[in-house]
């Protein structure tokens, strides 16, 4: 039997395989982000993974980043959550909700307000599904005490999630957005105890960490990273050196995991957090059945996360247990059968975005 499909305990989680649901994007909820029969279809169909790991979910308005993103900061969302996790548990699943603020590259067309930041750089880049194109705007460098809001964020966010019926949570440390921008050098240039050594750059997703382990217990929380920070215009001058000292703290915490966007290649410095971290390491992008077999037997990794072939094959486990041929994943189907999701020009009905109700493949 491949090495995917034995049990494993993940913190405080028990679960019948070691294939896990990416956290992946798909712009599905409604105009209010409360996420919809659609988002239940998407997950109870995949309910057969080991863990389910949801798209990320903003922990309040000013982390909103993209068109149609679920959120979980008021009660119609929470109600939601809710009635999607028992259709999840009722199929035997496990399912953790990932906590998300975009931090800078958010826009004031999503929620009225200019987007923050650690420090007042903007990324080099464009607002995502946003037509006619723009350039992120400068974001406001928070204030010690506005550090401290948005960390009060990240524990109300947990405690809905907790009543929304998730057996965890996961927390969005990666891909460019806030945690991350704290984190790494050329997005943070602060001279006060969020900015400038290692120790001072991680105190931010840290503080976050804490205070969500303080709803959940840290056996029911895991961190998401991208060590070889590639998106959204963010990077280090010493990756390896920044990622194992997060690594290390959040051993400590003895978190009950780390999911890492990074494929476990030659150059890839996976390897050596994974031997910083205690608890479960999954390592994510690009995997097949085969080489995720490799990676955890090789000791790279505990547990695979599969992405683009996840929204192709809902029934992936079942594939994979009878060798079948996998359908091939077609990005233009990801998030929607138009091409942008946002279009300036054209004012529309309901805050002006198109419907993303007719998705590709099975969902």
């Amino acid at each position: 039997m491949s090495i995917l499909f034995e049990p494993i305990k993940i913190g405080e989680l028990s679960l019948k395989n070691r294939i896990v649901l990416a956290p992946l994007t798909r712009c599905r909820a409604n105009y209010q982000r409360v996420p919809n029969d659609l988002i239940e279809k998407y997950y109870c169909q995949r309910a057969s993974f080991g863990l389910l790991i949801t798209e990320a979910t903003s922990i309040d308005m000013s982390g909103v980043g993209f068109p149609r993103t679920p959120g979980i900061w008021n009660e119609d969302q929470v109600k939601a959550w809710r009635k999607i996790t028992d259709a999840v548990h009722e199929k035997g699943g496990t399912i953790v909700m990932q906590l998300w603020h975009v931090g800078r590259v958010s826009d004031p067309i999503f929620n009225g307000q200019p987007p923050i930041a650690p420090s007042a750089i903007a990324p080099k880049q464009k607002v995502s599904l946003v037509r006619p194109e723009k350039f992120y705007e400068t974001p406001h460098a928070l204030s010690v005490a506005e550090i401290k809001q948005v960390i009060k964020s990240f524990r109300t966010a947990a405690e809905n999630a907790k009543r929304a019926g998730f057996d965890g949570v996961e927390l969005h440390g990666a891909n460019g957005y806030l945690l991350d921008q704290f984190l790494q050098s050329n997005s943070n240039i602060r001279k006060d105890q969020y900015g400038g050594s290692i120790a001072n750059r991680a105190r931010f997703p840290l503080e976050a960490v804490d205070a969500v382990i303080d709803v959940w217990g840290a056996g029911r929380v895991g961190y998401h990273i991208s060590p070889r920070g590639d998106l959204l215009d963010v990077s280090d001058e010493h990756p390896l050196e920044t990622f194992s000292y997060l690594v290390s703290e959040l051993s400590k915490r003895s978190l009950a995991f780390i999911c890492a966007r990074e494929y476990a290649a030659k150059d890839s410095i996976s390897p050596i957090l994974k031997r910083l971290f205690s608890g479960t390491y999954i390592l994510n992008e690009g995997f097949s059945k085969e080489t995720g077999e490799i990676a955890i037997q090789n000791g790279d990794a505990d547990a695979i996360a599969f992405g683009t072939s996840s929204i192709a094959n809902p029934d992936l486990v079942h594939k994979f247990k009878m060798n079948e041929k996998l359908n091939p994943f077609d990005p233009k189907y990801f998030y929607n059968e138009h091409k942008y999701l946002f279009d300036l020009a054209e004012p529309l009905p309901k805050e002006g975005y198109y419907e993303v109700d007719k998705i590709g493949y099975t969902d």
